[in-house]
Parts: C-alpha cells; structure tokens; sequence
C-alpha cells in the first residue's frame, strides 16, 4: 500500500537538475504484490485512493538526503527545488548567457564553451547522415500524421455582419517565437520533438527554438538532431533545466526570448516554467506520466497490463486500473508480473509499479467512470464492452483511448495528436498541446456611424453607471456633442 509524499528519491546518472525525470518518494508496507490492490468497499478503501492520486501532483518541494546535499554543494546552502528554480532564474536573467554557461558546468558537469553554447550546422548535417534511412522514413510519416491532425483543428477567423454596414471579426495570428524543451537524461526524446515542433509549424510560428540538455540523449544525440533536421529546425541550445528555461523566456546574448515554453522536463524544468509564466505562455506544469484503465469484464488482460507497463516504465509513471471485475483485476495482475519479467527497463518499472500504480476495485461500472472523470488522468484508456457508451460518463481526460487497439504507445508516436498532455488531475481545466497553443486570438471592431448609432445608448448609459464619463463623451463628440 502506498502513503506519500512527493521527494527526490534517487539520484539519477546525469543530472538531477537538468534532465532527470520525476521522481517522487513514498512511505511504502512490506507487500507480496507487486501492485496493490484498492477495493473501494473496504473502510479503509477510499482513503487508500486519495493518497495515491496525492502522490500526483507536480507541485514537488521535498527532496531526499542525497538530492538536499548535491543542491549544497552546487550552491553552498540548503534550498528546496522552488528556491533552486528562484535562484537559477534570477542568475540567468541578470547575467544572460554567462549564467547559463555556469551551470552547465556546475549542474550539468559539461564542458559547454560560449562557441559551442549552440549545435552547429555542421552537427545537424553529420547526424542526418548518420541515421538509418528507415529512421528517417519513419520521421517523415510521422510528421505527416502530425501536420494532417494539427491542420484540421486549426480554428478559422470568425466574422459578424452588423446591419450598418459594419463588422465585428475574430481573427487568429501565429505567435512569432516558440521554444521547445526536450528531456534528455535517461533517454533520446525525437517523439517529443515531433509532438511539439510540428504543431507549432503548422499554426505558423515563425521561429522555434529547441533546448537539450547537453548530453549524449539531449543536445549530442544524433537521432534528436537529425530529426531536427530534417523538420527544418536549425536553433538547438545545449542547454537544460531552469537554466535552459530562464534563457528562452527573458533572452540571452544570441537568443531573443521566445512567447511560449512547451516541452516535457523534470520537475525543475516544470517549476522553471511555472515561474517563468507571465513573461512568456506555457503549455502546462507537467507531473509524472499517468494512465487510467476503464475496464469491464470483457477487457484484455493482457492488453490492460502491457499498457499500464508501458506508463510505468518511465519511472516515475503511474498505473491505475478501475473496474468492478475483480476476476479481470486478479488476471491483469498475474499478467504485469509476467510481462515486467522481460522487459529492459523491468527495474525501473518495478518501482513505478509498486510505488505509483494500483488496481482498484469498483461497486460498479458506473463507479469506474466516476472515479475515472474524478482521476482526470493525463492518458485514459477504455477497454469496455461498448468504449463509447463509458466515454459518454466521463468528461476529464488528457487523451482517451478506445477499445483494445488503441494503445497509448500510438498516441505517444505515431497516432497525430500531441502527446505533450495535462497530468495530475489538471485535465479538469487543461487541454494537450495542439497547433492551437501557438496561435493568439484578437478582435476586430469597424462600426460605420449607424453601427455606432445602435450602441451608443447603450454605452452612455453603462459609462454613466460606472462613472466613466471620458467613455460617454468619446462616443458623443462622433455625433456633434
């Protein structure tokens, strides 16, 4: 069973500022099973489900005794990650590209030189070449599904006709300076790249700046700049964490700040972003990875089970079953355990299994979708009789996927669709990424004199109200008052 709370709870092989993923510590009882089971009906059932969707959050400021020794020795005083972020981010916007040049040394440990602060043509030109053609292929296919979806939700300008001759319009201009982070710790992200930059391509932005931690999974792996490449992206800043952050939003030398920050990070990339917010936009601030399943009794074990080890191998990552089959949560588990025994990343996994996962056992069907709409988790997954009929009872998800070939592993790749997408229950209120991000919506009012005629009592009568006579008079001198 699990009682959380959230904390650094390892150290990771590259940097823990930088690129490092979530990771979030717990209170755990010895237990036989790998992943716990919750039964709703139980007293102490509900209670068992609360603390795990607490565990969730990405508001993370508690760190473990390694991870609070590594924040002294970089900055020679104890400081939670929000003070760490303040800190970097205060730096980078004084200093500019030194600061940001200064932990990549102290953070990072690389020797990152203001020539080589940015990837070079050349670089791009060497990885294109270095890469399997089918990997190529694949890229292109893949932007090709992107830019299919992203181009058909792309909003149109909308315009009113008014009886005077008039209009009032609502037109949509892309943002000119997008920048895009990608995580580059414990493995290469090109699917991250495609799900951020091509929306942006699509709704227009006109320049778009890639941040890598410098890294033979970020900046210096020649699967990410190839694909760069090859999406016609030529700015790549060997640069993560905060650091990478601060500079996109206020700017440094060679680099003029950009309008929005999309991307996937760690948790100090997250509250880097959350901090940043108000000088330029964000998509959102990201938790740890998450799936929900649906299931009734006519779901795949099998199937549930590889999609739940798919969310947890990114460790953290969370995997949550719901459903009133008590037989199908008893074969989902037998089947996890199976499966983690050939997995690559089995130990990672483990932990995210036994740490952030669950298989909760509903009163009923309709439970399951409650609890699901409840759970608003970033990835949810129905695997129902009728996938649409459940849909139809839950209103909050990041991204459904229905029935059992739709695994999540297609949206994360292939599908067209971001994956870039709210967690932590967020999905109440957020939206995934999309060309729609990148766009600024704004009016435009042209009132002819009969226009002008029709509201203007109107306007007198609230300005007058609201004591604004400058208002009632700038509409009055249009008509000799």
């Amino acid at each position: 069973m699990l009682c959380i709370l959230k904390c650094f709870d390892r150290e990771e092989p590259l940097s823990w500022l930088s690129h490092s993923t979530f990771a979030y510590g717990i209170c755990m009882s010895n237990t036989s099973a790998l992943v716990q089971t919750i039964d709703l009906s139980a007293a102490d059932g509900r209670k068992r489900l609360d603390a795990l969707v607490a565990s969730l959050s990405s508001q993370g400021d508690v760190v473990s005794p390694a991870a609070a020794q590594r924040t002294i020795d970089i900055f020679g005083e104890p400081l939670t990650p929000k003070q760490v972020v303040a800190k970097i981010c205060s730096d980078v916007k004084a200093n500019g590209r030194e600061a940001v040049l200064d932990y990549s040394r102290r953070i990072d440990r690389a020797d990152v030189t203001d020539a080589s602060l940015f990837v070079t043509p050349e670089a791009f030109q060497k990885a294109h070449a270095s890469v399997e053609p089918a990997f190529l292929e694949t890229v292109r296919r893949v932007r090709a599904r992107v830019e299919r979806f992203q181009q058909a939700v792309l909003p149109n300008d909308a315009e009113v006709s008014l009886p005077g001759g008039g209009s009032l319009r609502q037109r949509y201009l892309p943002l000119d300076r997008a920048g895009i982070c990608i995580p580059g710790g414990a493995a290469a992200y090109p699917s991250s790249l495609l799900m951020t930059a091509v929306p942006a391509q699509v709704a227009g932005v006109r320049e778009i700046v890639v941040v890598a931690p410098p890294t033979p999974f970020g900046s210096d792996n020649p699967y990410l700049l190839a694909t760069c490449h090859e999406l016609g992206l030529s700015c790549v800043m060997r640069a993560g964490g905060a650091q990478a952050v601060a500079a996109l939003a206020y700017g440094i030398e060679g680099l003029s700040r950009v309008d929005t920050i999309v991307g996937p990070g760690n948790l100090f990339v997250a509250l880097a972003k959350q901090h940043v917010f108000g000088d330029v936009s964000i998509d959102s601030i990201a938790g740890p990875s998450e799936i929900v399943v649906v299931a009734d009794a006519t779901g795949s074990p099998e199937f549930i089970a590889a999609d739940m080890l798919a969310q947890a191998e990114h460790s953290p990552g969370s995997a949550i079953l719901l459903t009133s089959c008590r037989k199908l949560g008893e074969a989902v588990a037998a089947a996890v355990e199976r499966r983690l025994a050939v997995l690559e990343r089995g130990q990672l996994t483990r932990e995210s299994l036994e740490r952030f996962s669950a298989i909760v056992l509903t009163g009923s069907d309709r439970e399951s979708q409650q609890i699901a709409d409840e759970l608003a988790a970033e990835h949810l997954s129905i695997d129902t009789a009728d996938p649409e009929a459940t849909l139809a009872g839950i209103r909050h998800a990041g991204a459904v996927f229905l029935g059992p070939y739709s695994p999540v592993a297609a949206g994360d790749y292939a599908a067209g669709p971001s994956h870039v997408l709210p967690t932590a229950a967020t999905a109440r209120f957020a939206a995934g990424l999309s060309a729609t991000h990148f766009l600024r919506s704004g009016s435009v009012i042209r009132l002819t004199k009969p226009d002008l005629q029709d509201l203007a009592d109107d306007i007198r009568l609230l300005a007058d109200t609201e004591g604004l006579t400058a208002h009632r008079r700038s509409v009055d001198a249009r008509f000799g008052g």
